[in-house]
């Protein structure tokens, strides 16, 4: 059964049982407990029998929490961009300011990524140069002026040895 078709036959409005909604979004019933035990999703109501009883619309959250990761946020940015949206939904004074740090996260994120990609673009670039030299064995070719692999420039760079910085 695709997980589609799960969603659509449960009805709009209709609670789902834990397999249900592992099904329909794509995901296994542990993930659900887990996202529970994190706080990504409240704790569902319970079946007289005791079973789980989803809303239809955790379909959608386990969604979102999926494509986050994706997209490179870590559970816990996702707690922080769950819980801002769920502030957004709320009628306040400070909306704008809330938005805003949706903004400022998804920028920083943006960020991070390209960091990333211009890091891995330097890395293909120094493989494809190593593989075309010919380079055998690293000690030897690192001791020649002909290496292509920029020893001293890879060792140098406080990017490759940390974390990101100023990103928070």
């Amino acid at each position: 059964m695709s997980p589609d078709h799960v969603a659509v036959s449960s009805g709009g409005g209709g609670a789902l049982r834990s397999g249900q909604v592992a099904v329909a979004a794509g995901v296994n019933v542990q993930t659900l407990r887990y996202y529970e035990r994190r706080g990504l999703l409240a704790e569902p109501d319970r079946s007289p029998g005791g079973h789980r009883l989803y809303p239809a619309e955790t379909v959608t959250v386990l969604r979102v929490i999926k494509a986050a990761q994706r997209l490179g946020f870590t559970l816990e940015e996702v707690a922080d961009l769950l819980e801002v949206g769920r502030h957004r939904h709320r009628p306040s004074r400070g909306t704008r300011a809330r938005d805003a740090g949706l903004q400022a996260r998804a920028q920083a994120k943006l960020t991070q990524v390209e960091e990333r990609l211009a890091d891995l673009l330097t890395i293909r670039d120094n493989l494809r140069a190593a593989l075309d030299a010919g380079c055998v064995d690293l000690i030897a070719c690192a001791g020649t002026d002909c290496c292509p692999i920029p020893f001293e420039t890879i060792t140098a760079r406080p990017a490759l040895s940390g974390g990101s910085k100023g990103l928070a």
